[in-house]
């Protein structure tokens, strides 16, 4: 079949999107002159392009597929099919948020209280059609970037802006007043493209295997010996996708207990295992999650 043309985010998300697609079993090189990765994979053919403008090329049909933010989605009215939602950024798996912010010796306290006042953001588009659904007539200016800075030099009464934790807007001295938007990068596709089969079956074998892996980055394996006389006692304890995997240890009264759980949970589970009489634990991170 002629290869799959898809789109990876450059810029801040395409270090954690690459990593992402390696532990989902796809192998791809970068190389800092050319905007084709080469993959191991003769059914794609990759295409680095900023997340900004990927819903656009997605939709006139450039790409069959995508990665791109819900935000540049809704930013550009793209008319295109949504797949799968992938929660990652570049340092956690928290979806990020467009804030509207101002000074924080401000008296804007409200979004209503932007009326008639300056609004500097990247997201235009977007920003005007969220105020005049509320009625509220602000100018709106465009950002090329650097927005806190607007605000901060007065050169705007508020931004709107993209953030995860808000601790650079407070870094900046700013203050939020509304969350617009929650976003998170997702698979999208085009239409047409998707409504062929052979490009369906390969778009969603994509989605399968990113979601797979990043649905692992939350959870380990635990494996275990238990004293067959204990292991209702001992099962009792643990959470389970389904339920555990039991199996028993040869000539020995014992039994191998293997279970995926939250990597968070480890830290409260080992000790109590151990304190019932669980031996030989080990841990085990996993590559994907299905």
């Amino acid at each position: 079949m002629r290869p799959l043309d898809f789109g990876i985010p450059a810029g801040s998300l395409q270090e954690a999107t690459i990593e992402l697609f390696r532990r989902a079993g796809w192998h791809i090189v970068v190389s800092p002159r050319s905007y084709f990765p080469e993959v191991d994979d003769d059914d794609l053919r990759l295409t680095l392009m900023r997340a900004q403008e990927m819903s656009r090329y997605v939709q006139h049909g450039t790409f069959d597929a995508g990665i791109t933010g819900k935000d540049w989605t809704l930013e550009n009215e793209s008319d295109v099919k949504v797949i799968q939602v992938l929660p990652y950024s570049r340092r956690s798996s928290r979806p990020t948020r467009t804030v509207l912010a101002v000074r924080s010796d401000s008296p804007v306290k409200t979004i209503h209280d932007l009326e008639g006042r300056t609004i500097a953001a990247e997201m235009v588009g977007f920003t005007r059609r969220y105020l005049a659904d509320r009625g509220i007539d602000a100018s709106v200016e465009f950002s090329w970037g650097a927005t806190e800075a607007k605000v901060a030099g007065r050169l705007a009464d508020a931004i709107v802006e993209t953030t995860e934790t808000g601790s650079t807007l407070r870094a900046h001295g700013l203050r939020e007043i509304e969350t617009m938007l929650t976003s998170s990068p997702q698979i999208i596709a085009n239409k047409t493209a998707y409504a062929d089969p052979v490009k369906k079956a390969k778009i969603d074998q994509v989605a399968m295997m990113l979601k797979a892996a990043l649905d692992a980055q939350s959870r380990v394996a635990l494996k275990m010996n238990v004293p067959k006389d204990l292991l209702e006692e001992i099962i009792a304890l643990v959470p389970s996708v389904t339920a555990p995997t039991v199996a028993d240890l040869y000539g020995q009264p014992w039994a191998s207990v293997e279970i995926v759980v939250e990597e968070q949970q480890v830290r409260e589970l080992v000790p109590r295992l151990v304190k019932a009489g669980a031996e030989g634990i080990i841990e085990f991170p996993l590559n994907k999650f299905l």
